[in-house]
């Protein structure tokens, strides 16, 4: 039924429709929609459509896919790239973990790099799955909370395998800053049970989430010599959850990738700026040391002239230092994650 109101009516600047509700459905003019369905108790999860865009090189584009729900915070989501053509036994898979001082940050940025989307979709082109992630920031929850969130996505992945062509036994992490953190602790700490993520359905198969090849762009590994003295109001202290007081060495020790290596450890590429003020490229050379010591295989690569971020004082250093950290980190993947012929 639609009524126009009288003019003179208050209303008269706009013509308002009445619409009625039927059993059959919701009549709008001439047409009915179908009656919606409806479940026998409250639907949580997120039916919305599954959103697709196209890259070059026939990748395809699956934004904001969620991998977790966690009791009282967002819905976890990451991004997926997926190669031109699926394999049968699956493709080798790469999980990105952004950086941010674990305060900030999400699935689309990296260093100066103008695109990284496009970035990531090039890797995909090459024949792997690509996975960015989203993870929870210090603001929601303090340390372990964000590598629970990398541990769950990584068990999401391998559960989800057949539909998006991911061969789970061959799947490398990498990440830049806190995120380098983040990603070399996931490749240390499997099977590390105060890591464990939460535990979400008790009838789901428990995917593994270690890791069988490992990059760290300006990474932490060790945490002792930023808390020595009182963490303070840093980063870091929100991260680790001690706020102004001073951090327990529990969680500092937890935190810690090389406070977890053993030589079962997947092999590393380590890439630090020489002139880094953010992160001490000392981080990246002590943990290159502490993996060759326990039989882990480790490449470092020290980039001169630039600070974090691989930032020069030209453009040209910038560009020239990012574009030789991307092209070592996917000749690394190629000879660690690709099947032997």
């Amino acid at each position: 039924m639609m009524t126009i109101w009288p003019a003179g009516n208050a209303a008269r600047s706009a013509a308002v429709l009445v619409i009625s509700l039927c059993v059959s459905g919701v009549a709008f003019g001439d047409e009915v929609s179908a009656e919606p369905a409806i479940g026998a108790k409250p639907v949580l999860d997120d039916r919305y459509p599954e959103r697709r865009t196209t890259f070059h090189g026939g990748v395809t584009g699956l934004p904001d896919v969620t991998y977790s729900v966690v009791s009282g915070f967002r819905p976890l989501t990451l991004d997926l790239y997926l190669p031109p053509s699926k394999r049968e036994d699956g493709s080798p898979t790469v999980v990105y973990v952004h950086g941010g001082g674990w305060m900030s940050g999400h699935t689309r940025h990296s260093g100066a790099f103008e695109n990284w989307p496009e970035v990531l979709a090039s890797i995909a082109a090459q024949g792997y799955v690509v996975a960015s992630l989203n993870y929870r920031l210090s603001g929601e929850a303090p340390s372990p909370a964000a590598e629970q969130d990398i541990k769950s996505a990584l068990r999401w992945l391998r559960t989800n395998a057949t539909r998006y062509g991911i061969d789970k036994q061959h799947i490398g992490i990498w990440g830049g800053s806190a995120g380098g953190q983040l990603a070399s602790l996931a490749g240390t700490s499997c099977g590390v049970a105060a890591l464990e993520p939460p535990a979400a359905d008790a009838n789901a198969p428990v995917e593994s989430d270690c890791v069988q090849a490992v990059v760290t762009w300006y990474g932490i590994f060790d945490f002792s010599p930023l808390v020595q003295n009182g963490a303070g109001a840093t980063p870091v202290a929100h991260y680790l959850g001690c706020g102004s007081s001073s951090c327990p060495k529990e969680a500092v020790a937890l935190a810690s990738p090389i406070r977890h290596i053993d030589r079962a450890d997947p092999p590393f590429l380590l890439i630090h700026g020489a002139l880094d003020q953010t992160v001490a490229v000392s981080q990246s050379e002590r943990f290159h040391a502490a993996l060759l010591a326990h039989g882990v295989k480790s490449q470092l690569v020290v980039l001169p002239d630039v600070d974090h971020s691989f930032v020069g004082r030209t453009t040209e250093l910038t560009r020239s230092a990012s574009l030789r950290a991307l092209r070592a980190t996917i000749e690394f993947f190629d000879a660690t994650l690709h099947k032997e012929p």
